[in-house]
């Protein structure tokens, strides 16, 4: 069972973005279970490092570390991603949640509306290390008169899109999270004794780490 945490952008009642991801949760195919992220509205501001993140931080890297791969659909504001997305991935950068996570975008607006959204989702996301999957990256334009009472959107056509976009999430292999990189490795350790050093293939005149820095 492939499990996908479903993410709107989106805090506004009624919002496109979240009754297409809502649908894609109702009606995800027998090999997927995905949830819908409840609580985009309830997050604190991003504070950097913080040792004690709230209750409503720890939910959310809970829920991206239980599940297999994330699913955003978000509105643009400004010309860039909604301040309250942005807000919720820092906080999943910072816990390193993204790292090596499938990751996908859907988009419910015609081409030009959102062209920035995307650009810095994919920008954050690439950031975070996510493994941003472009064969479940899909645009279906939709019309807000699509969504019924109940919150969804009833066309077949949307549907069966939205079942192969999770589908193509499921196919996904894990991958695992990728060791740190040297650069990480040596702003934690910033000293690398001259024992570390590989003796093989360093020129006699080289200086070793510790003598550069």
């Amino acid at each position: 069972m492939t499990r996908v945490l479903l993410i709107s952008g989106s805090i506004r009642d009624g919002s496109l973005h979240s009754a297409a991801l809502r649908t894609a949760a109702r009606f995800a195919p027998p090999e997927v279970e995905a949830t819908l992220y409840p609580g985009l509205s309830g997050l604190p501001a991003f504070l950097p490092g913080d040792p004690e993140p709230p209750a409503a931080v720890t939910d959310l890297r809970r829920r991206v570390a239980e599940t297999d791969a994330v699913l955003f659909s978000t509105p643009e504001y400004a010309g860039s991603l909604p301040g309250s997305l942005k807000n919720l991935l820092e906080w999943l950068v910072d816990g390193g949640l993204l790292n090596g996570k499938a990751a996908a975008w859907l988009s419910v607006v015609t081409p030009g509306r959102d062209e920035g959204a995307r650009a810095g989702l994919e920008s954050v996301l690439e950031h975070g290390g996510a493994r941003l999957l472009r064969a479940a990256c899909v645009r279906i334009p939709l019309d807000a008169r699509a969504v019924d009472e109940h919150g969804l959107v009833p066309d077949p056509r949307l549907r069966q899109a939205l079942q192969d976009v999770l589908r193509a999430l499921g196919r996904s292999p894990a991958a695992p999270r990728p060791e740190p990189s040297w650069q990480v490795r040596s702003s934690l350790y910033p000293m690398i004794t001259r024992s570390e050093t590989p003796a093989f293939g360093r020129r006699p005149d080289f200086p070793s780490c510790e003598e550069s820095l």
